[in-house]
């Protein structure tokens, strides 16, 4: 089953290595028979049908995640091993797509403009006012 991550990205099935295993949590007796909990992995730097701009980019966002150039996701949320793969490939598909997302423009700081201040500082001036008319009157 081909991964889908854009419709100008599609990972062959064929670059996809699926490992299974005993999953933890509910399931009952079912749970200690059958491998339902699934891993994926794919091999960024080695894939085919990267370029080399999307690979330098998966590089760098996913990094952390990278071990010696496979990224790897596990899913194991459902008992059924089928239901665990199409998790899987979902997950697979939203981190690398997330992954391969252009960086967005850094924000530029601006300053307040002269009217907002003056506004500012005149709400400010007029709550003070309205404070210092609720005190009790000084005996003085």
């Amino acid at each position: 089953m081909d991964l889908e991550v854009s419709p100008a990205l599609t990972v062959p099935a064929a670059e996809l290595s699926w490992r299974f295993s005993r999953s933890s949590g509910p399931g009952g007796q079912h749970v200690n028979t059958s491998d339902s909990r699934v891993e994926l992995s794919w091999n960024v730097t080695g894939s085919a049908v990267l370029s080399e701009g999307q690979r330098q980019m998966l590089a760098t966002h996913l990094g952390p995640r990278l071990i010696s150039g496979v990224v790897t996701v596990s899913a194991s949320e459902r008992r059924s091993q089928l239901r665990n793969r199409e998790i899987a490939l979902d997950k697979l598909s939203k981190l690398v797509a997330e992954a391969l997302l252009p960086e967005a423009t850094q924000r530029r700081p601006t300053k307040p403009t002269r009217g907002s201040a003056r506004r500012h500082l005149a709400t400010k001036q007029q709550r003070s006012a309205t404070k210092r008319l609720r005190q009790r009157p000084s005996s003085e």
